[in-house]
């Protein structure tokens, strides 16, 4: 039996760009009979690799780019995304989605339910907001349970706990934005006969971070079997920009600053990873923090919130139920 080590979880790059190149090839071309892939750029690394796959896939003239920001986004997500196209001799397409969200009602819904938390929250005066899971997995084991933290225009920070109506209806309001994007590249695909091509990683699939018929509504999945560790690798053998690699991962769905760590996987990528694949591959808890140098109680904290958010999140990965047609008398 393999000792456990961080290193478990590293892949080669090269035969892995090969498989998955082989994958999108074989599914779009000769399965779908699509001609290319759309792809969304965001300036995050995950939206960097797949675009970088894409275009040794099909080539650069048959895979569509499309940066979707919207009035929340922080602007150097378009400039990293612009970046990213041209070095893969891509042409980016802009899609500014906020008009789409205002006609949802999406920053009003939103903005409603943090004012009952928060009753000074507005943002025509500059207050920003995001929601937050507690930052102490490893100490107390808490629950995913949401707090809002509202940033002040004059740069003060307060977080208050949330009820369960204002959280849903926050989250509600803001997987508009993942639907309208989505949207969005459907319409670019169908223009071409071309494949949307999904984004999302391992952590964030298998995990439920995602939006159902949002991001998560896409014709081939190319990295959700990958480790977001293993989407750094990948990135650095495709020639990812730097800017991006060196990008700390956002959501980029809220008005204020908001990482994923503090936003959903409340641990590095770098510790969350391998703990991650020692609990797949049922390896005990007292041999994993021996090889992570950490107590076994905190590797068993990692474990039981990989599982609660894997088995809470299970709808989302669901095909929806179709009913078998009722036997008929003669049969």
């Amino acid at each position: 039996m393999t000792r456990f080590n961080q290193s478990l979880v590293d892949i080669d790059p090269a035969a892995e760009t090969a498989r998955i190149v082989e994958f999108l090839r074989r599914n779009v071309r000769r399965e779908m009979k699509r001609r290319g892939a759309v792809v969304g750029i965001s300036g995050g690394i995950d939206s960097a690799v797949v675009l970088a796959l894409a275009v040794r896939a099909f080539g650069a003239g048959n895979v569509v780019a499309v940066m979707m920001p919207d009035r929340d986004s922080d602007p150097i997500s378009e400039t990293l995304a612009r970046e990213l196209a041209s070095v893969f001799g891509v042409e980016p397409v802009l899609e500014d989605i906020t008009q789409a969200l205002e006609g949802f009602d999406c920053y009003r819904r939103r903005d409603d339910a943090i004012r009952r938390v928060y009753p000074g929250y507005d943002a025509a005066k500059g207050y920003k907001a995001k929601i937050v899971l507690p930052a102490d997995l490893l100490e107390a084991g808490t629950f995913n349970i949401y707090s809002v933290t509202v940033v002040t225009p004059d740069g003060r920070e307060e977080t208050r706990p949330l009820g369960a109506r204002e959280m849903l209806e926050i989250v509600a309001a803001s997987n508009l934005k993942q639907r309208s994007r989505m949207s969005t590249l459907y319409f670019h695909a169908e223009a071409r006969q071309f494949a949307v091509v999904g984004t999302s990683n391992k952590n964030e699939h298998a995990q439920g971070f995602f939006v159902k018929h949002g991001d998560g509504g896409v014709d081939i999945q190319t990295i959700a079997h990958l480790f977001k560790t293993q989407v750094y690798q990948l990135s650095r053998h495709l020639g990812v920009p730097e800017s991006i690699q060196r990008r700390t991962p956002t959501t980029d769905t809220y008005s204020a600053p908001c990482d994923q760590q503090e936003f959903f996987f409340r641990l590095p990528f770098s510790m969350l990873d391998p703990i991650w694949f020692a609990a797949e591959n049922r390896i005990p808890a007292g041999e994993v923090a021996r090889g992570m140098g950490m107590p076994e109680v905190q590797v068993q904290r990692v474990f039981d919130d990989i599982e609660g958010k894997r088995r809470t999140t299970e709808y989302l990965r669901l095909s929806p139920p179709i009913l078998e047609p009722a036997k008929p008398a003669y049969a």
